[in-house]
Parts: C-alpha cells; structure tokens; sequence
C-alpha cells in the first residue's frame, strides 16, 4: 500500500463522539437518549410531501437544475420573513442558505480564521463545533456557563486579561444550549455584546433550537439586540436550521450576516458543494409560503414539554444519583453524577441496562467534568423515557 501522506488535521483524526455511540442502537432493546435527534412521531409528513409535489408540479425546473450559490430568491424571501417574525428586520442580501447550520460554522473557519488563531467557546459547548474549530486548528478557550448560560462577568475577566483582538470570535448557543439546555438571560445577553464592542469581538450565535420554548418568555436572539447595543452593530453573525423545527433530512440552514461576510462565504460554499440542494429549497419554499411551519410549531413545543416533563419527573427518582438542570426549551438535559461517579464508567453499565446517554467530556474543549452527562428527551416517546430512565437508576446501582 502507498504511504499516504495526510494532512496534520487529519494524521490521526477523532470522530464524534456522539456518532460513535450509533453502534450500540442495534442492540435488541435499546433505549437512546444519546443523539439530539427530533421526534420522527412530530415530522409534518403530510403537508411536506404536499410541498414537495407541488414543488416539483409548479417548479420542476427550478428542482432540477444547479441553483445560485446564495440560495433560491424564494427561499431566501421566505427565511427574510421568517426571521422578521423572530425579531430580525434582515435583506434578502444577508441571507446565505446552507447546507444545514453545521456547513455555515464551516464556512465561517475558512472565511475569517488561519490556523493558530484564538476562539471562544461555551464550556461546556457543542461538540461539532469544537470538532471544525480543532480541524482548522484554532486555540480554542473556554468560556464559563451556568444555569443562565454563559457566565458574561467570568468572561469580561478573562477578555480583559488578553490584549484586545486575541480573541477573533465567540462561538455560542445561547438559546437552549447544547449540551445544557441553558438559556442567555437578557441582562447577559446585552453585556455579551457590550463586551464585544469593547474587545472587537465578533460572535456567531447558532440557533438552532430558539423556536423550541416550552416554558417563560420568549427572549430577544443576539442579532435582534445587537442593533440596540452601542458599537454591537455588525458584531453578530447568526446561523440557523430547519433540521430540528421541520426535517433535519431537508439538510437546509442559513446563515445572515455583514455583507462583507456574506460574500466571501458565498464564494468559499462555490468550492464546497456549489448551491445547496435547489429541490430541498424548494419543498421549503413550498411549505413554509403555506404557512406549514407556524402551523406546526404549537404541537411541536407541546410534545417537547409533555417529553421534557416526563423525563424530569423520572430523574427526581435519581435525585440521589444525579443532580440535573431542567431546560426551559430545546432537546436536553443536563446532568452531574454525584459520590464521584464517572459518566463514562456509567455508560458502560447503562449499555448492559440497554439505555444510551452522552458522557460529557465530549462537549469540553479542555479539562472535561468526568462527571457529567448529556440526556435527550426529543427521540424516544414517553414510554421509552420510563422504561430508560428505570434502567439508568440500575445502572446507577451497579456502578
């Protein structure tokens, strides 16, 4: 065989973490509270497959061949309106459609870092984005969270210990964040982007489950505020899906941001895969003109709540065992094992008990809580949390 000579990204590569618990899902039996998949119960099947053939019925061109790399003029209408809705008042020119958020994370590494650079991340934070930020070999520093989210006085320490502009950008999920959760109170909120100002920071606000509240009120996203915070103007890209809302088999997200941004992130995406898929574009053109998605949401975020619900009245049993943080909105729960327990260790048992959850090292770019866990609620139905969260108390016991 030929010595192969691969980049230093990829020498010796580690996979997700989350996906390389997949394995076990053909166990006979298994419950997974594992991956931050949506409820395949709440798919909208109906009125997407009417989208989808009107789609081609009305559009079968525009279906069919290459589109423009920005996205469908349609669909770009189409999220402009959404985003209204959500607080934004944003042009058609500063929306870039994605091949799901994750490519728009992507796109922004080529775009505005070199390697050697240094980001931020929430700690704990979501595990794909520490996976491209390592990839593209960045300096990854953590940023402090708690119930509330990220810890904006830990954090104003921290800036101010570093000459300003060290840190080129803060990735953050301050809405329902994965893994905790956690939700940015508005007061944070509005000191983050005091603090960007000052530190010449940039941000990247990934929401993907904003959409998803089942309890308190709704909050401003960073981009809506960013136009009332003095000098925060331009300091917040905002990247968003369909994945957890809709299908995340539509693979479609987008991204708004400064127009400079934009465009250069528009000509790295020509070298990736050219346009995102113009048929799945238009199946959500289709819905989301009909009204589909604003029809779906209220049954949506109940089903969430009744899960979410269930599953934290069954962890009050292992109130002995684990100390957990309930979540307003979103997919999960987050956990500490108590009397030192490893979740890794706890994993091992629980996977004999024939229930999946994530350790939470994996969501730590540096010095990971060997104690902690990430569950989800949003896959399995309300039976299956029972049966599961009854094994995870055994799994308990044998540790």
């Amino acid at each position: 065989m030929p010595d192969y000579r691969f980049s230093s990204a990829f020498q010796a590569p580690t996979g997700s973490v989350i996906r390389e618990l997949f394995k076990y899902l053909s166990l006979p039996g298994m419950i997974s509270f594992a991956g931050g998949y949506p409820a395949a119960q709440f798919f909208d099947r109906e009125p997407l497959a009417e989208a989808s053939q009107r789609a081609f019925a009305e559009a079968p061109l525009d279906c069919l061949q290459y589109g423009a790399t920005e996205g469908l003029p349609a669909l770009r209408a189409e999220l402009v309106k959404l985003m209204g809705r959500r607080g934004s008042e944003v042009a058609m020119d500063d929306v870039l459609v994605t091949t799901g958020s994750q490519q728009g994370l992507d796109l922004l590494i080529k775009v505005l870092l070199e390697p050697g650079d240094t980001v931020m991340v929430e700690r704990p934070g979501y595990p794909a984005a520490l996976q491209a930020l390592r990839m593209g070999g960045m300096r990854v520093l953590s940023a402090v969270t708690d119930r509330d989210g990220l810890d904006t006085e830990q954090l104003e320490q921290q800036l101010a210990g570093l000459p300003t502009g060290t840190v080129r950008l803060l990735y953050c999920v301050p809405t329902f964040a994965n893994p905790t959760g956690a939700c940015l109170t508005l007061e944070r909120r509005e000191h983050l982007l005091a603090l960007a100002a000052r530190h010449d920071l940039l941000i990247i606000e990934d929401d993907p489950y904003g959409a998803l509240r089942f309890a308190g009120e709704a909050l401003p996203s960073l981009l809506a505020l960013s136009e009332r915070i003095d000098g925060a103007q331009g300091r917040v890209v905002h990247l968003s899906s369909l994945s957890k809302v809709i299908a995340p088999g539509l693979r479609l997200g987008w991204m708004v941001a400064p127009a400079a941004i934009a465009q250069r992130c528009r000509i790295a995406k020509q070298t990736v895969d050219l346009c995102t898929s113009p048929w799945a574009q238009q199946i959500a053109v289709e819905y989301l003109r009909a009204g589909g998605l604003e029809a779906a949401l209220p049954g949506l975020v109940a089903g969430y709540r009744e899960k979410a619900q269930r599953m934290l009245t069954g962890l009050a049993g292992l109130e002995e065992y684990l100390e957990v943080s309930p979540p307003a909105g979103g997919m999960f729960v987050w956990g500490k094992c108590r009397r030192g327990v490893a979740a890794k260790v706890l994993l091992e048992k629980a996977i004999e008990q024939r229930v999946l959850f994530v350790p939470g090292a994996a969501f730590y770019a540096e010095a990971p809580e060997m104690d902690s866990l990430r569950l989800s609620f949003a896959a399995p139905d309300v039976g299956q949390i029972d049966v599961g969260l009854e094994r995870l108390a055994q799994a308990f016991k044998t540790v």
